[in-house]
């Protein structure tokens, strides 16, 4: 029977001084999941391997590790799938303190989730005498996302949490998501209020790993850009994130071209005489350096074509009623979304 090499990550900071890896070989099953064959080795190699599982069935997500260098679940996962040359890598999932092993501490991905309250906050004054209902195209809103197990695959991958720890982090997002376009929750105007703040929804950078390491349908990178629309549509535009858009928006409708000159002086508002300062070190450099955008660009084929679509596109907002104020906090639009689960 062929044999495979688990290449596992070992540390034990009550006496290890730096992290090793161990490897064990063990025979490759036919149908033996990752996780079965961790079992495998603690029952017959090495009872001291740490790592975290519970129902071994994908529900409950504690089973989150990083293999061949991306985060997947282990009960998920056939071990044939991942044999390279006959071995596999195992670390601890990423962005995250190991504690043991494969253990790690849990407690910022918690802590992120707690800032956006993931629980439903009814009206006061709506109090319906057996239950607050939804429609099958309400519940449609929101049912991608309450698929998310909080295994923290997509935390451990996010490449923003990698230089910058106080960002929302995709899953807690997900999460903000899932109130948000609720339609039994009272907060989605302040809920969208927060979440636009810095190290929210704008500071996600679009590299879409969380969706590709996401092993069930919440796919967090597609809720946030369904937040990025839901905060669009509420007018909540006093934030660096909002400001770059319509910057875009503005620049590409007139001329068919961005405008890069532009867009920094209108992202961080044109009156924020610091963050004005701040851009000029970075403008000299660009300078110096030959990069800084040209200040007549030359024209691109098919210009027409371009603003063409803005002017469709402003057409569009016209008729389109806005879903999300002060007024009326929780009436999303159901066919922004509704439309790809039909």
């Amino acid at each position: 029977m062929e044999k495979v090499t688990l290449k596992i990550f070992r540390y034990d900071p009550g006496k290890d001084s730096q992290p090793y890896y161990q490897n064990y070989i063990m025979e490759l099953e036919p149908g033996i999941t990752l996780l079965n064959g961790l079992n495998k080795v603690r029952a017959t190699q090495d009872a001291s391997l740490a790592y975290r599982m519970s129902c071994g069935s994908a529900i409950c997500g504690s089973c989150a590790m990083k293999v061949n260098g991306h985060a997947l679940l282990a009960c998920k996962t056939q071990l044939c799938d991942l044999a390279k040359n006959g071995l596999v890598q195992i670390d601890p999932i990423g962005n995250m303190e190991v504690i043991k092993d494969l253990v790690v501490d849990l407690e910022p991905f918690w802590a992120s989730l707690r800032k956006v309250r993931p629980y439903l906050v009814p009206d006061t004054l709506d109090n319906p005498e057996l239950e607050r209902k939804q429609t099958q195209k309400q519940f449609l809103l929101i049912d991608d996302v309450t698929t998310c197990i909080l295994c923290a695959s997509c935390y451990s991958d996010c490449n923003v949490l990698e230089v910058d720890n106080e960002f929302f982090g995709p899953a807690t997002l997900a999460k903000a998501h899932r109130f948000i376009y609720d339609s039994r929750d009272a907060k989605a105007y302040d809920r969208l209020e927060q979440i636009t703040e810095l190290y929210g929804v704008w500071d996600c950078t679009h590299c879409g790993e969380c969706s590709t390491r996401c092993p069930t349908e919440t796919k967090p990178m597609a809720r946030i850009e369904e937040i990025r629309q839901a905060v669009m549509e509420a007018e909540i535009t006093n934030n660096n994130g909002a400001r770059h858009v319509l910057g875009f928006r503005e620049t590409v409708s007139k001329s068919g071209r961005l405008n890069e000159n532009y867009l920094p002086a209108r992202s961080v508002g044109f009156f924020n005489i610091p963050a004005l300062l701040g851009l000029l070190p970075v403008g000299i450099r660009m300078f110096v350096k030959g990069k800084n955008p040209p200040l007549i660009h030359k024209s691109i084929e098919k210009v027409k074509e371009v603003k063409s679509i803005f002017s469709r596109l402003k057409k569009y907002r016209k008729i389109k009623p806005q879903h999300i104020t002060k007024g009326d906090i929780n009436r999303l639009d159901e066919d922004s979304i509704s439309e790809r689960k039909v």
